[in-house]
């Protein structure tokens, strides 16, 4: 496998896991947490840093959009309990 096959499989593996967390909103952050050691805000902040390390701007708020599909406040007033 190339480095670049590789780069394409875990940019698709990346997108899956984003499309499914959004699709699983009965699933809350603290049982994410709980179960697995990361949340989908732990998901953004990876993100961001991932920009950061390669020179990009991308705010914490850009960055949760990213993983949570929509406006963090919006993703909470519609699924947080």
């Amino acid at each position: 496998m190339t480095a670049q096959e590789q780069l394409e499989l875990d940019a698709a593996a990346f997108r899956r896991l984003v499309a499914h967390l959004q699709t699983r909103t009965d699933v809350q952050n603290i049982d994410l947490m709980n179960l697995s050691g990361f949340c989908r805000n732990c998901l953004a902040k990876w993100y961001r840093a991932a920009a950061d390390e390669r020179g990009l701007a991308v705010s914490d708020g850009e960055a949760r959009e990213r993983v949570y599909g929509m406006p963090y406040d919006e993703w909470k007033a519609r699924h947080q309990t």
